[in-house]
């Protein structure tokens, strides 16, 4: 992890820790965090929480994409 989205995410951490609201903007940088380490219904939470605080947020696109990954399946796999 880069030392500079180390220092983010210890920041968001702590504002989570401290039981303080967070910002819309928080919740899509700890979200792409969740996406990152591939806990996906994390990170769709996270984006749910910064789309509710502001629905012009990245974390529109962010939800949109990792929806479309979840949804994802091959249908060859299903149907030898």
């Amino acid at each position: 992890m880069h030392v500079a989205c180390r220092i983010i995410y210890t920041f968001v951490m702590q504002k989570k820790r401290d039981k303080r609201s967070m910002s819309s903007e928080e919740y899509y940088i700890q979200g792409n965090e969740h996406r990152r380490r591939g806990d996906f219904p994390a990170a769709m939470n996270c984006y749910l929480q910064a789309i509710a605080l502001d629905p012009d947020s990245p974390a529109v696109v962010a939800e949109k994409m990792l929806e479309d990954i979840m949804n994802f399946y091959c249908k060859d796999i299903y149907n030898p």
